[in-house]
């Protein structure tokens, strides 16, 4: 980047830039960049664009590209992970013929799957530790 692109920059792009230059000289060619870095550069580039901000840094667009959308993807899509636990609270149990399924996984993956109609709260709790007990 020439000195008279370096002052139309803004002050944060200015200061990463001189920040990644240092970073590169102290390194060997051919470096990968460090994660904290690139979390800079994704952040710069939500501020102030994709293409100026690959200028000023000395990014490749398509890479810092890539770092964005995956910064911005939800975690959910990357990680799919069944719940542990789930909660049920007695306000969701209150119409006349509340209902549910029920569904159990033993350690050796046996599964025991109820539908359960017309029983309160109290009566699910109780059914819930009798299996879990090994009394139901």
């Amino acid at each position: 980047m020439n000195i008279r692109q370096s002052t139309h920059l803004p002050v944060a792009l200015r200061t990463a830039s001189r920040q990644f230059n240092r970073w590169r000289s102290r390194q060997p060619q051919r470096t990968l960049l460090p994660e904290d870095l690139w979390q800079k550069a994704v952040i710069l580039a939500r501020a102030h664009g994709l293409n100026k901000t690959a200028t000023a840094l000395g990014l490749k667009y398509d890479s810092l590209k890539k770092h964005l959308e995956a910064a911005s993807s939800p975690a959910s899509d990357r990680e799919k992970v069944p719940p542990d636990f789930v909660e049920l609270l007695p306000g969701g149990l209150t119409a006349s013929r509340p209902e549910c399924t029920i569904e159990w996984v033993d350690g050796r993956g046996r599964k025991v799957r109820m539908h359960v109609t017309g029983i309160g709260v109290h009566d699910l709790v109780w059914l819930a530790r009798g299996c879990r007990d090994g009394r139901a």
